[in-house]
């Protein structure tokens, strides 16, 4: 048994959270009411956010706004959210550099997909982190956080309408930056999040001040020109999702700006000064497999169906699919240097794909045609 003494408060109880969740590979902890005004807030950000159309085809941001503006509701009763991060960088990229420039015949996967899908480890590990904090409910009965009712959890990440970045900066985890991605003094923004609801009632931790001051690197570096004002991201424009969660067509002038990004896009999170603090995962899950952190172009262009399916069994490059992988190495090979071995690479796929991808094939042989034409 636990000396009582040694939980003589709430706080105590959430210094005890945060150690374990910290032992289970987590970067840190916060936590917030599930009644936190943030809630309502939010919702009326995000009803003038849809107003601009920003959010493209992800029509699900229209859904679910009574669960968004009231969480209590997506789990009976649940009191606290602890709001976690898991550092996933495997390597540390060079400081305010977007290094990924320097590489134009590789295909680029964003830095957090190369390795397993997170989801899937986040989930997992706070159900670990319920598990434990539930062994320890007996010897916080004399608190009155609700420790001697029944004991109610559900872990998030990424998987039900819940203002997740929002969350994260009220509980402390970091502030909102202007790229709209939550960074953290210590830890940059190399992280992902996830939500642990649970029926003890703990206190609120506290936001922290915002440090990005006059810097408006990330706006300026963004290939398309997504975030189009400090904290506003037209999400129809944004590179990770043009290349992974639109389907169809790419409009042709954001084409060459993706690059040579064929899943996601780091380089707001690159340029960003804090993240030189940027933390190295300790989740062997997040490490690269099948070479996706140095694979070329025309490697990827190789894959059969099968293939694409073998490589990213338990991957996020799941979620692109097949043809959309095709079509977004196909505007990078587009945007590599000219080569004619390109060219005929380009011209094998012609007709078998379909329409769609003979679109973007057929803008790549002009490109390449063109760059090399120039170089004659």
């Amino acid at each position: 048994m636990v000396n009582q003494g040694a939980f003589a408060t709430a706080d105590d109880v959430k210094l005890w959270i945060k150690a374990q969740a910290q032992a289970l590979g987590f970067g840190d902890c916060g936590f917030l009411s599930v009644h936190h005004p943030l809630f309502a807030q939010q919702m009326e950000q995000l009803q003038r956010w849809l107003a601009k159309g920003y959010e493209g085809q992800l029509q699900f941001m229209h859904q679910n706004h009574e669960l968004r503006a009231h969480p209590d509701q997506l789990v009976a009763g649940a009191k606290t959210i602890i709001s976690v991060r898991m550092d996933y960088l495997s390597q540390a990229p060079k400081s305010r550099t977007v290094e990924d420039n320097d590489r134009p015949n590789h295909g680029i996967i964003a830095r957090y997909a190369r390795g397993r899908d997170y989801h899937k480890t986040m989930r997992a590990r706070l159900k670990q982190l319920a598990l434990k904090i539930e062994t320890m409910l007996p010897e916080w009965q004399h608190l009155a956080i609700g420790a001697d009712s029944d004991f109610v959890f559900r872990p998030f990440s990424d998987s039900a309408p819940i203002f997740e970045r929002p969350i994260a900066d009220a509980a402390g985890l970091g502030w909102t930056g202007k790229h709209t991605l939550l960074l953290n003094k210590q830890a940059g923004s190399f992280f992902v999040l996830g939500e642990l609801f649970m029926s003890l009632e703990l206190p609120d931790d506290q936001p922290i001040a915002a440090h990005c001051g006059s810097c408006s690197a990330c706006i300026d570096i963004c290939p398309t020109q997504a975030i189009v004002a400090p904290h506003e991201l037209n999400a129809a424009a944004c590179i990770s999702y043009l290349t992974i969660e639109h389907k169809g067509s790419i409009d042709i002038k954001y084409r060459r700006a993706i690059g040579n990004r064929v899943f996601g896009c780091d380089d707001c999170q690159l340029i960003c000064p804090w993240n030189r603090y940027a933390q190295l995962t300790t989740v062997n899950d997040f490490a690269p497999r099948h070479g996706l952190d140095n694979s070329s172009l025309l490697e990827l262009w190789q894959w059969q169906e099968p293939d694409f399916l073998r490589y990213t069994e338990g991957s996020p490059l799941r979620r692109t699919g097949y043809l959309s992988f095709l079509r977004n190495i196909a505007i990078g090979l587009g945007n590599a240097a000219g080569n004619p071995e390109v060219i005929s690479q380009l011209q094998a796929k012609l007709g078998i794909h379909g329409d769609l991808l003979d679109e973007h094939i057929d803008w790549a042989l002009l490109e390449q045609q063109a760059k090399i034409s120039t170089n004659d």
